[in-house]
């Protein structure tokens, strides 16, 4: 009894599973923007203890053991430069933010699924040249009709985005939550008001 305690006690330890700690590469940019790239207050914790992260942050939360007692890190620095990746996968979240979450035919943000342009049916491939984001409404409408007999059109033309266009993209959908301390270092480059 006394160790399913401890052992449920150290698996969920409440209030402190809500301090995320936003990573930064080497040069003080996220990894990504969205998703956001955040690590637990427990990988953080390793991180620091290895000698992989520079604390630049931290929450007023503490955690013990019996010889330390250390402040939970809110934002770490990689010592390591990460070269971001030039490709983009071809993933359904990356055609959704590619689309920014909107249906490309009506632009609404609701129930969101995929749509072939082209449809397959006739010869369509699926690649970010011939596949959009679509609401179901709109999917089921256009069907496996081509685009210029269903008297719908494209709000822009499905295109392969660039890793640098896609990162920008993440920045205008902000997670729910944004801790004070990461705000200096997610939008650094911002132009600052006069």
């Amino acid at each position: 009894m006394i160790a399913e305690f401890r052992t449920e006690f150290v698996r969920e330890p409440g209030a402190l599973r809500q301090n995320p700690a936003l990573v930064l590469n080497a040069d003080y940019r996220p990894l990504s923007y969205y998703p956001l790239s955040l690590w637990s207050w427990q990988d953080a914790i390793k991180a620091a203890w290895l000698d992989r992260v520079d604390i630049v942050a931290e929450y007023d939360d503490v955690v013990r053991s019996p010889s330390t007692e250390i402040r939970i890190p809110s934002v770490v620095v990689l010592k390591d430069y990460v070269k971001p990746q030039k490709r983009v996968a071809f993933t359904r979240f990356n055609l959704f933010l590619r689309d920014e979450f909107r249906c490309q035919y009506c632009g609404d943000r609701g129930d969101l699924t995929f749509d072939h342009v082209v449809p397959r049916a006739s010869g369509g491939v699926t690649s970010w040249q011939n596949v959009v984001a679509a609401c179901s409404p709109c999917n089921l409408k256009k069907g496996s009709k081509p685009l210029h007999r269903t008297g719908m059109n494209l709000r822009k033309p499905p295109r392969q985005p660039g890793a640098e266009e896609l990162r920008n993209m993440g920045r205008r959908f902000p997670p729910n939550h944004l801790h004070e301390s990461w705000m200096d270092f997610l939008y650094w480059d911002a132009e600052l008001e006069a």
